[in-house]
């Protein structure tokens, strides 16, 4: 666990499921919000046993973010929190049926307690994470912008990784919406925010601005 920037909230990340996803858990004030659970809840709320878990939120609803939520919600009374978007297409069509079979968890997630849309804010203690819409690895993906004690921390799901984006070739998928997206993120972040990716290692906008090819084609 470390300390983010200095100040006194803390970000632990746990690498979960074959799929090998981030799940972040972001603690303040003796509160915790877990930005996707993957496929290993039980497991996790064990690991948690420390904190007070009292949200959960879905960047996308792709089941190695999401396969994990019903046994994390159950064990902790978390409330569950993805994107409108995102819900509905579960509804349809259960969770993420393209990765199903090689991301098995605990099972589906359920339905979330709150729907959330752009420019809404999530509140953990002293933090609060903005949401953005972003758009194109999912119709729902959503990327959450740190403010309050959590200002230059950024999660950005599967929408931006370093050095890449998320694909585009499963149901949802579109390559000139994630380029929007991406097109905005360059616009909207901060230089010297953390991009803490669904995948991968951590980064920060400007080393993405820099290094990334799929970042840079956006601003063309």
């Amino acid at each position: 666990m470390s300390e983010v920037d200095g100040n006194k909230d803390q970000v632990r990340l746990y690498v979960v499921g074959p799929i090998q996803t981030c799940c972040y858990v972001y603690e303040s004030q003796g509160e915790c919000l877990v930005v996707d659970p993957g496929s290993s809840g039980a497991a996790l709320a064990r690991e948690l046993s420390d904190v007070r878990v009292t949200k959960i939120v879905a960047t996308h609803g792709h089941s190695d973010h999401i396969a994990g939520v019903a046994a994390l919600k159950e064990a902790t009374g978390a409330e569950f929190l993805m994107s409108e978007a995102d819900a509905y297409r579960c509804s349809l069509a259960g969770a993420d049926v393209d990765f199903i079979d090689a991301a098995q968890g605990d099972g589906d997630a359920p339905e979330p307690d709150v729907l959330l849309h752009e420019g809404d804010v999530v509140e953990v203690g002293s933090a609060r994470f903005r949401v953005l819409e972003t758009p194109g690895h999912t119709e729902g993906c959503i990327v959450l912008l740190g403010e309050g004690s959590a200002e230059g921390v950024c999660f950005t799901g599967d929408t931006l990784f370093a050095g890449s984006m998320g694909r585009v070739d499963l149901p949802g998928g579109d390559l000139e919406t994630i380029i929007a997206s991406l097109r905005r993120l360059a616009a909207e972040l901060p230089a010297d925010v953390a991009i803490l990716p669904g995948h991968g290692p951590t980064s920060t906008m400007e080393r993405e601005l820099a290094t990334n090819e799929y970042l840079r084609h956006a601003l063309m």
